[in-house]
């Protein structure tokens, strides 16, 4: 019977590997420690909140909400009205961007031919008074008739159309010309 199971060989085999293998098993540990000790002790520590603590990032952070991306508006006021890119991006790209429910996708001069082709005043109708899925004004019953217009070409026009922009009525300046009186 063999005993070379009992048998195992060592990685150290001369005695110079040995005082390496020991020299290194002190001086890696303490290495080690040392770096640790120098980054914990470092002024400046990468990614750990250091530029989190100056006067402009607490101001940032505690700055009033209503100050960051709103415009208040007077409701008193003339009512601006939105051009036809700025209604697409806010109220028509939820469904035309996408194509959701069969709207024509924005751009898509293939989808956009039929509806092109059955005129400016029908398409404009169909975006006021709403057709199948579609909801009359996009669902936004507060738009002006104009600024669903401006949509409907700034729409058209990009999916091959080359309908006119509608023109805006003075409609607005007269009661507050009156009021002025």
């Amino acid at each position: 019977m063999s005993d070379a199971h009992d048998e195992h060989e060592s990685a150290i085999k001369t005695p110079k590997q040995l005082i390496v293998a020991v020299i290194a098993a002190f001086v890696v540990p303490i290495i080690c420690i040392v770096l640790l000790v120098q980054f914990v002790t470092s002024d400046k520590l990468p990614n750990a909140g250091a530029d989190a603590q100056t006067p402009e990032a607490i101001a940032a952070r505690i700055q009033p909400v209503s100050d960051v991306g709103y415009t208040f508006k007077d409701a008193s006021g003339p009512k601006q009205l939105l051009s036809g890119e700025e209604l697409y991006k806010s109220t028509c790209s939820a469904c035309h961007g996408a194509g959701v429910a069969g709207a024509p996708k924005f751009g898509d001069a293939s989808a956009w031919a039929p509806r092109l082709k059955a005129g400016y005043d029908t398409v404009v109708g169909h975006a006021l008074h709403g057709l199948n899925a579609m909801p009359a004004k996009g669902g936004n019953p507060d738009l002006d008739d104009v600024e669903v217009a401006r949509a409907v070409v700034y729409m058209a026009n990009n999916s091959g159309g080359s309908f006119k922009e509608p023109e805006v009525k003075e409609v607005a300046a007269a009661p507050a010309a009156e009021a002025a009186k």
